[in-house]
């Protein structure tokens, strides 16, 4: 039976970078840095993020970058009051910030980011219960008045 996640890795051009990334806007923490020795395919990083139900391991490898970009990506959680402090943190080192999807009311924020790499990276405030509720309700239309009249007042 699987227990959880164990890692992800990213392939990556240039592995400072990466790491300048990971620790500025995720706060992570290196744990490990192969330096000359290769004891996998290419010279590696680990990086530890977040505290909570365990943190997160991370895996930089040196190698060429996706050919593309994709919607694949990975999505972190983070606290609606810490929105606005993740995205000046991706503007800051000059990431694009992808145009998010549309959403429906109550199933969260997203900031959508590329890495130099092409990988797509999510920052997201809501959690799979909400979602799940939010959808349950089904999808409500509103259907704009009649061209000159207005809505009545509440």
């Amino acid at each position: 039976m699987v227990q959880g996640l164990s890692h992800m890795t990213f392939i990556v051009r240039d592995l400072d970078r990466m790491q300048e990334i990971l620790e500025r806007i995720f706060d992570a923490r290196k744990v490990y840095d192969s330096g000359l020795e290769m004891f996998s395919l290419s010279k590696e990083r680990f990086f530890l993020i977040g505290d909570g139900d365990g943190p997160i391991w991370i895996a930089t490898m040196e190698g060429d970058p996706l050919p593309s970009r994709t919607y694949n990506h990975v999505a972190f959680k983070i606290a609606t009051d810490d929105f606005e402090d993740y995205l000046q943190r991706i503007c800051a080192i000059g990431l694009e910030v992808r145009e998010g999807r549309s959403r429906v009311h109550g199933e969260g924020q997203s900031i959508y980011f590329y890495d130099d790499d092409n990988h797509m990276f999510e920052l997201h405030t809501g959690t799979l219960e909400e979602r799940l509720n939010r959808y349950a309700q089904g999808l409500t239309i509103a259907i704009p008045p009649p061209h000159g009249r207005k809505e009545p007042a509440n």
